[in-house]
């Protein structure tokens, strides 16, 4: 990968795929700029990493050859419309906007002939550990999805999908946060409703949480044989499965993933 990897918008998603990157070493902060309208934001990205900072594209995307689109869904016509005579064949666009098809940046970007990929990352990514879907365009090619792919894993783990299936990764691993967060939750109430101070028990399902991610990575043993290791026969393990299995606990996260799906289809202008 060779010259600037330009952001058009610098919030903190743009930011973690800059941090990520720095500490990879896929570029230095001179092979990296960005562009945002708030003076703040560019003043942290050029204060925080060292980069280059702009107030207008103009100034930077003919020095890239890489484009990535870090903008709110709501701002990206007219996003698109201010970079169409900016971009070229030479350039790679990748877009990480929720619910944004690759149809829709085409349309807006006729004439361009440049290759597109579209990211569906996840917030983790503000820590490097994202998740995240990659699908390509009409015009993109394998070294340009590779290309698209050394970054994204740089701020976590990548799968590479037909763009069909990015419904179903933001109602899973887009929207999927939330869910572990409200389990989260509720785990640190449950403690405290038997008798823990609230501060040890976030402390208890937190360290659980990354403890039990890490040894599912780390074994690459199925979440099945995982859950036996913990159950013992007639102890206490299962009398709690039994709870959450007689109240529906697997069907309820099943319906909402696919309600997640369904409005990421709704939004996308999908079925």
């Amino acid at each position: 990968m060779g010259e600037t990897i330009g952001f058009i918008g610098g919030g903190k998603m743009a930011e973690a795929l800059i941090c990520g990157i720095l500490k990879a070493g896929l570029r230095g902060a001179d092979g990296l700029a960005a562009v945002d309208p708030d003076p703040g934001r560019r003043e942290a990205l050029a204060s925080g990493y060292g980069i280059r900072v702009y107030a207008q594209a103009a100034d930077f995307v003919a020095d890239c050859a890489t484009v990535i689109l870090a903008v709110k869904p709501q701002v990206m016509g007219p996003v698109l419309a201010g970079l169409k005579g900016l971009l070229s064949a030479r350039h790679l666009v990748i877009s990480i906007a929720a619910g944004i098809p690759l149809s829709f940046l085409e349309t807006n970007l006729a004439g361009c002939d440049c290759r597109l990929v579209r990211v569906m990352p996840n917030t983790p990514a503000l820590v490097q550990e994202a998740a995240s879907a990659l699908s390509a365009g009409r015009l993109a090619t394998g070294e340009d999805l590779a290309t698209a792919r050394r970054l994204f894993d740089a701020v976590g783990r990548t799968v590479v999908l037909p763009e069909s299936y990015l419904d179903a990764v933001t109602g899973l691993s887009g929207s999927g946060p939330a869910y572990v967060f409200a389990f989260i939750e509720a785990m640190i109430d449950a403690g405290v409703k038997v008798g823990l101070s609230r501060a040890d028990a976030q402390l208890l399902t937190l360290q659980t949480v990354l403890g039990s991610v890490r040894l599912a990575f780390s074994t690459g043993l199925g979440p099945a044989e995982l859950k036996a290791m913990v159950t013992s026969p007639g102890g206490t393990t299962i009398a709690g499965l039994h709870v959450l299995a007689r109240a529906g606990f697997g069907g309820v996260v099943m319906d909402a993933v696919e309600a997640a799906t369904w409005r990421s289809q709704e939004l996308g202008g999908g079925k």
